[in-house]
């Protein structure tokens, strides 16, 4: 039988059809007027994705890359942050502090549990030399959203910590009010929300932290924000950028603007609520404690590893779902939302997973997923309408 690969991973995700004409384009030079054309609308563009008027540096790297920058323009050598996580990629931003040499103040609770904004609070006040607060907006291990505008109020009681947010699945899936909540910087990522490959990564800087970067002394190079900008102001970039992804970037971001950077997060909303109707429906447990509407993290059945249930997706559907990270590989898997899916994608999936389960043992009756998504979808579209990321 025909069985097409479908990816319902949290990055990378289904590439937008547009984008994939876009990177199959000549190439362009990137020291041209033409191209030069493409990186000012892409500038644009993303500051429309962001919604802020900040400006948005972006890097030929992985999400990684972008961090790390946040990390090494905006401190000095035994500065003492606070780094707020609760799974794999929180653990990511206290190992890049520690790499170069700052003080970590770690707030750290389970996988699977949000980030108390009063543990955050407490940190703080406990020491008032903090010069920055590291969070994920969602964190993407576990599924879990985490209360961005909370922990970005208690900046009153230390105004001089900067407010950096993992926001790789974040953005494109929740309201980040980044202007209104003062987020200093904000990481992205091109495999997400975006429907591109792998590749770049963004960061929106606010005016605050481009002061700090005039007297912050950790060593950089490639990733130098000051740099990016100054080649920003010239129609330009530092080094070589990615060219076809630019290119390929520059479809989606036209995409985004013609959809609606508001129906683009209604989308993923409206599919992740759905989900969690369906696999609930299955006798199955969410795993988050405040599920984020970027992809559904669920916990396997008790007697079943989600190792097979992964395996069994991808093998006898051709649905690729992510296992669990770190201590949770075999105990969760993950169903992505972001981006380039439809509700048809999510039934999909749904009838898939049901029968996968029954064949591993599981008690639960076929449809049963499938029929509560769907009246789901039906309760969340009756007024609005349909939130397809195909208009």
């Amino acid at each position: 039988m025909i069985r097409k690969p479908r990816l319902f991973t949290p990055g990378p995700t289904p590439l937008l059809p547009e984008a994939q004409a876009a990177l199959s384009a000549p190439a362009l030079h990137h020291r041209t007027a033409d191209f030069r054309k493409v990186l000012d609308g892409v500038r644009e563009n993303l500051k429309y994705f962001y919604g802020t008027a900040n400006d948005v540096i972006f890097f030929t790297s992985s999400g990684t890359g972008a961090m790390e920058a946040a990390v090494s323009n905006l401190f000095s050598p035994g500065d003492r942050v606070i780094v707020a996580t609760a799974g794999k990629f929180g653990e990511r931003w206290e190992q890049l502090a520690q790499a170069f040499g700052l003080h970590v103040e770690k707030v750290a609770y389970p996988y699977g549990r949000t980030i108390p904004v009063s543990a955050v609070q407490e940190a703080l006040e406990r020491s008032s030399d903090i010069r920055g607060i590291f969070f994920q907006a969602t964190e993407t291990s576990t599924g879990v959203r985490n209360d961005t505008e909370g922990i970005a109020r208690l900046r009153k009681i230390r105004p001089d910590a900067l407010l950096i947010v993992d926001a790789i699945t974040g953005l494109g899936t929740s309201n980040l009010d980044i202007d209104g909540w003062e987020l200093d910087v904000v990481i992205g990522g091109s495999q997400k929300a975006l429907m591109i490959p792998p590749g770049l990564s963004f960061a929106s800087v606010s005016e605050r932290a481009w002061e700090r970067m005039k007297t912050a002394k950790l060593p950089r190079y490639y990733f130098d924000l000051l740099k990016e900008r100054e080649s920003a102001k010239k129609h330009d970039t530092a080094y070589t950028p990615a060219t076809s992804l630019l290119v390929g970037l520059a479809a989606a971001l036209d995409h985004v603007r013609g959809l609606g950077r508001e129906n683009l997060i209604r989308n993923a909303q409206v599919l992740a609520d759905c989900t969690r109707h369906g696999v609930q429906a299955l006798g199955l447990k969410l795993f988050a404690e405040v599920p984020a509407d970027a992809l559904t993290a669920v916990s396997a059945p008790d007697g079943i590893s989600s190792s097979d249930i992964e395996k069994r997706m991808r093998d006898d559907f051709g649905a690729v779902v992510a296992n669990g990270q770190g201590t949770m590989k075999g105990k969760i898997f993950r169903i992505a939302h972001l981006g380039y899916y439809d509700f048809t994608d999510m039934v999909g999936v749904i009838a898939a997973l049901e029968m996968v389960l029954k064949g591993l043992g599981h008690s639960c009756k076929l449809g049963d997923g499938v029929s509560a998504a769907q009246a789901r979808y039906l309760e969340l579209t009756a007024s609005a309408g349909s939130p397809s990321a195909r208009q």
